[in-house]
């Protein structure tokens, strides 16, 4: 297939996908009950860390999430007591269990507090090209308060060869903007152009029968093959193509 060939047949695939319906069985259906900008990074930033394994099962447990927070996320983070905590021993999704999910709200409030919250972390350390280095530093600073050796595993780094897709499905959420409103588009700090497609099983593969991609692993090195051929297709806006690559592998089990 010739490059236009290519982007012809993805662009159609972007529209297909990337409108309202998406939203009803996907994750990203719970930042969208939020309408406060903190809200909803912190309903997308915790529904994203939990977002692998069975779709059904990641909606159920992040709307349990909310539920323990009151429905108020941004509200509980900031003014949570250690007796609050308590309300979260019985939460697991996975490997993903309580210690880490109080954690997850100290880390936050931590970042809201001392840092100026995750847009003004996320975008204090991009480069040109990508966020990969932002990610990497976003993890060392939310970790850099005591915390449990065991939760960092849910926080991955570039910087060690991993895809990162849970924090780059997080910030395609919050940067990105789409005339569908499925992309919040609420972090103006960072530019479209610099995001990485989350790259999982699913896009990996499709990716490589279209021959976007020819790396094996899904690791770092691989985002970045794909980046590069994502931004040839749309250097403004190359992570549209998610929509694309998820909807065949996922929908149409091309």
């Amino acid at each position: 297939m010739k490059t236009s060939e290519l982007k012809s047949f993805l662009d159609e695939k972007v529209c297909l996908y990337n409108n309202s319906k998406f939203i009803e069985s996907d994750p990203i259906q719970i930042p969208h009950q939020f309408s406060l900008k903190e809200d909803i990074e912190i309903a997308g930033f915790l529904s994203a860390s939990i977002a692998w394994g069975n779709r059904k099962m990641i909606i159920s447990n992040a709307s349990k999430m909310m539920e323990i927070m009151g429905n108020t996320p941004y509200d509980f983070v900031m003014d949570h007591k250690q007796h609050h905590l308590e309300n979260l021993e019985n939460f697991v999704h996975r490997t993903f269990n309580s210690n880490d999910f109080q954690f997850f709200i100290k880390g936050l409030k931590h970042i809201y507090t001392h840092h100026n919250g995750l847009e003004a972390v996320f975008s204090k350390n991009q480069e040109v090209a990508n966020l990969q280095n932002s990610i990497s530093e976003f993890k060392k600073i939310f970790f850099e308060i005591p915390h449990p050796s065991r939760t960092e595993k849910h926080i991955s780094d570039p910087m060690n060869n991993s895809a990162a897709k849970r924090i780059n499905m997080f910030l395609r959420w919050m940067v990105r903007e789409d005339n569908a409103k499925v992309d919040f588009g609420i972090w103006k700090s960072i530019s479209p152009a610099q995001l990485s497609c989350p790259l999982d099983v699913h896009s990996g593969n499709v990716a490589r029968k279209l021959g976007l991609l020819h790396r094996k692993q899904n690791d770092a090195k691989a985002v970045a093959e794909l980046d590069a051929s994502l931004r040839n297709l749309d250097p403004t806006d190359p992570v549209k193509y998610d929509f694309a690559l998820f909807g065949l592998g996922v929908f149409e089990k091309f």
